[in-house]
């Protein structure tokens, strides 16, 4: 890669922190209770695990190749052929990726704010602003990250900490839910909204320490996980597993019933939505700066500045797709679950030939001597 090796550990972490925590917020209690009933902390923890595990696939696999990203270093691992073929899957899906957090933005935004602007508009200048600072290189791409994190940790962490004086905990018992099929499930859906930690696999290349990448790694999804899980047990016991499934968005409608001590504000959803807005910007600006970059390196380009206004107008095409909210949610599950053959499954097999053809190598080189 051209960038220069500037990225430190704690900035590493902060991208995959801010990339984590974006548009997946808001509905991810109503996931979990879905799947979980009573047990939605249970799924979630699951689901954390899971993703925690392919992350750290993906991030050891990344360590072997420091100098080169997941579509470079698979050419030599499984071949050129079949290394672009299996790249462009990763490409196609953070496109899509990239189109349904944007639409999932401008319904959210449509619902709850700006009800007489069309969604179009909202979904067109989300995408735009994600499409003008992925001109900047990778440094400039992490201190964006990096700028904003606290301001997205910080409310969230206040709502949940200021929402339990309102907790009942009889309503997250029992712990485990009563249908472990659709529990498994759910940990499949919730392990999904972590596949932005993908982007891991093009810090590595320009972290000055890649050696490093497994500790940004656990500090990413221990963080990302941690707000995740809170919220989740938050809304479970203020309002209830039943009463859960009757909302769209539980997190927002938690934010709505929060207040501040001393009525110092009294609905903290406003702050709580100007704070989202930043998070799937954030989230939204890595799935698209790893979808241009990826096409950068499988065609062999030197830049990839040219590719950000190029791809703008597929992904918005694809943003439009759906034809309601129901069913926009409905393509998120199962694109989501379907990506983890991408972004868990493909990652293992890489790593296994990869350590094997290692082994393979080392065994030879020793019979020779």
């Amino acid at each position: 890669m051209g960038d220069p090796k500037e990225i430190t550990t704690l900035q590493a972490t902060t991208i995959i922190i801010s990339t984590i925590i974006g548009v997946g917020v808001l509905p991810l209690p109503l996931f979990a209770v879905r799947a979980g009933e009573t047990g939605a902390p249970l799924v979630t923890l699951l689901g954390i695990l899971l993703a925690a595990t392919g992350l750290f696939i993906l991030t050891y696999l990344g360590m072997r190749h420091p100098q080169k990203t997941i579509i470079t270093y698979s050419h030599d691992i499984i071949g050129k052929w079949l290394g672009r073929f299996c790249s462009i899957f990763v490409i196609v899906f953070f496109y899509i990726l990239t189109g349904l957090a944007a639409r999932e933005f401008g319904e959210v935004v449509v619902s709850a704010v700006l009800r007489e602007t069309p969604l179009e508009v909202t979904v067109l200048v989300m995408l735009l602003l994600a499409c003008i600072s992925c001109r900047n290189n990778i440094n400039v791409f992490s201190y964006i990250h990096n700028f904003y994190v606290p301001i997205i940790l910080a409310p969230g962490l206040i709502i949940v900490a200021f929402s339990l004086k309102n907790s009942n905990l009889l309503y997250l018992r029992p712990i485990i839910g009563n249908n472990f099929q659709d529990m498994a499930a759910g940990t499949l859906t919730i392990s999904a909204l972590f596949q932005g930690a993908f982007i891991i696999t093009l810090i590595i290349p320009s972290m000055k320490k890649p050696a490093k990448a497994l500790k940004a790694s656990f500090w990413g999804i221990f963080v990302s996980g941690g707000l995740y899980l809170l919220i989740v047990i938050a809304t479970v016991s203020v309002f209830g597993s039943e009463e859960i499934k009757q909302i769209f968005w539980p997190t927002l409608e938690l934010a709505r019933t929060t207040s501040l001590p001393g009525n110092i504000l009294q609905r903290l959803d406003v702050i709580f939505l100007a704070v989202w807005v930043t998070a799937v910007f954030t989230t939204l600006f890595s799935s698209y700066y790893l979808t241009i970059h990826s096409i950068k390196e499988l065609c062999n380009l030197k830049d990839h500045k040219m590719l950000t206004y190029f791809i703008l107008p597929f992904v918005f095409i694809f943003a439009m797709l759906p034809q309601n909210i129901v069913q926009m949610y409905k393509v998120i599950q199962d694109i989501g679950r379907a990506g983890l053959v991408i972004t868990f499954l493909y990652p293992g097999l890489l790593l296994l030939i990869d350590v094997f053809k290692g082994w393979r190598k080392k065994r030879s080189v020793v019979q020779k001597s």
